[in-house]
Formats: C-alpha cells, sequence, structure tokens
C-alpha cells in the first residue's frame, strides 16, 4: 500500500472498514499528496459506533494528522473541521425525471420494503407495523423488495397473522422493475438500525413515495426532520398513533410527497458527476 501511494497522484480512501482502516494510516506519510475520503457509513458524532470506526473518523478529520484532504460525509453536521465536505450519492440522471404519479391516498395504502432481509434492517418491524395498521383499519399491502436471512421469519409471520393476501416478498429485482414498485406506491418503511446515505429512500422520494424511517444518520436532515417524511423510533405503539392522524390528512400527505421529489431530484448523477470534477 505503502508503494502504491508512492506511485499514486491522487490517494482516494472508501471508509469506514479494514483497508479504509490501513489506508488512512498509510496516508499520514503522504502529506504533501492530494487526496480524498469518502465515509460512506454514518458520521453522526453523537452515533454509537464500534471503536474502529471512530478512530477511522477521527484520523480524517483531525487536519494535524490529515493534510490535504478532503472528507466527503452524508449529511450536514455542525462543528466539522474545514476538511469534511457535506456529499451525497445519485441513483437517477436529469433524463429520469417524469411526472409524479397523482395519487389519491386512497385505500388499500401500498408500503414498500426497499433492502436485504437481515435485522440491522428490521424487515419484520415493517411488517409488524403494516400488520397493525390493518388491525386499526386501514386495509394496507406491504411489498418487500430484497433478499436475505430473515425471509423465512417473514413467511411464518405473515402465515401466523394471515397476511398472504396482504404482504408480498418479491426478492430481488432490477432497477427497471424496482422504478415501477415505486411508482404504483404511497410509502417506503425502512426502519433500519444503521445507514450511510440510505438510497432506498431518496430512490422512493424521487418518484414521490413518503419514507417512514429511523432518524439515523443523515435521515433527519434527508427528510427535513418530518416535512418531507415520518421519522419513527421503532416503537409499534407510539408510531402507530403518529402514523394514523397522518394517513388521514390527504392534503398533508399529498404536500410530503411533493417536497420528498424536489428534494431528491436535485441530486443527480449528472450533479454528482460535475461535484466529483471539482473534487478532484
Amino acid at each position: 500500500m505503502i508503494r502504491e501511494m508512492q506511485a499514486a497522484d491522487h490517494i482516494h480512501l472508501r471508509c469506514p472498514g479494514n483497508m479504509g482502516l490501513l489506508g488512512a494510516l498509510v496516508q499520514l506519510f503522504f502529506p504533501k499528496k492530494k487526496k480524498t475520503a469518502k465515509y460512506a457509513g454514518n458520521w453522526d458524532p453523537k452515533a454509537k459506533q464500534p471503536w474502529s470506526y471512530n478512530l477511522q473518523k477521527w484520523i480524517l478529520r483531525n487536519s494535524f494528522l490529515t493534510k490535504n484532504m478532503q472528507v466527503l460525509v452524508y449529511g450536514d453536521w455542525p462543528h466539522q473541521s474545514k476538511n469534511v465536505k457535506p456529499f451525497f450519492t445519485a441513483t437517477y440522471t436529469e433524463a429520469d425525471k417524469k411526472a409524479l404519479p397523482q395519487r389519491k391516498y386512497d385505500l388499500p395504502l401500498r408500503f414498500l420494503f426497499v433492502g436485504s432481509l437481515v435485522s440491522g434492517k428490521r424487515p419484520l418491524y415493517a411488517l409488524e407495523l403494516v400488520n397493525e395498521l390493518i388491525s386499526k383499519g386501514f386495509p394496507a399491502e406491504l411489498h418487500f423488495y430484497g433478499d436475505g436471512p430473515l425471509k423465512e421469519l417473514l413467511l411464518d409471520f405473515i402465515a401466523e397473522q394471515h397476511l398472504e393476501k396482504s404482504a408480498f416478498l418479491h426478492g430481488n429485482q432490477s432497477a427497471s422493475l424496482l422504478a415501477e414498485a415505486y411508482t404504483k406506491s404511497h410509502f417506503l418503511i425502512l426502519p433500519s438500525k444503521s445507514e450511510g446515505w440510505p438510497k432506498a429512500i431518496a430512490e422512493a422520494m424521487w418518484w414521490g413515495v413518503i419514507p417512514i424511517a429511523t432518524p439515523i444518520s443523515c435521515v433527519p436532515w434527508m427528510l427535513d426532520h418530518n416535512d418531507r417524511g415520518v421519522l419513527v423510533d421503532a416503537e409499534l405503539e407510539a408510531d402507530i398513533t403518529k402514523l394514523e392522524g397522518l394517513l388521514k390528512d390527504k392534503a398533508r400527505l399529498r404536500y410530503m410527497a411533493q417536497k420528498a421529489s424536489e428534494w431528491s431530484r436535485t441530486y443527480t448523477l449528472d450533479l454528482f458527476e460535475a461535484e466529483i470534477k471539482k473534487v478532484l
């Protein structure tokens, strides 16, 4: 790694990770090289994270140790060192900007879960949330896009609660089929324990799908603190109470969907490439 960094014109790190940690240490010996780092995890200074993650963050933002580097992080965080730059990622281009579907928010409501079926993303909680809404008199469907080790657990819950006509597991699908699913849906549920830049949320917002998500990483900033989506705490009773009133307010839902789309459609691949050029 030392040999390659010595030969390079530009050093780029991707953190957090094992190689990122090694790279963060080795780059200290090259203070005159132009450098960038993409911190792809949760940059929130208050987040509880492994000590190795915190070590990488400390090295990267320490402008005394780390010279000539721009650190690209998800979200806009206060009181950061001068080398820390808020950044983003993107899925769609300017050419993908099509008219939003006109949603009436009539029943049944259509919910999406997009991501791996793993404990960190809490897909079972998404299913419990929709099941509770159905029991409260809100006919709804939940469509899962993704695969993972919790698939059988979800199928068991669906069978136990007789949700065969309300919950559907589609597995991994192509980007075009996923985009079609977004256009047909009202809400995205992503009650994750940890994220960096949750692309599923940004993609859903692009199509006017209202996110229901936990306030981790840069999600509160993405959702403008409940103006472009709904922040939940993964506490079933409290979250249901919060959603019940909102689901009856169709004007508010249309407003949130419009705001979500306007925000997401500023972050295109075209802009991403232009910003990368500036960084380099």
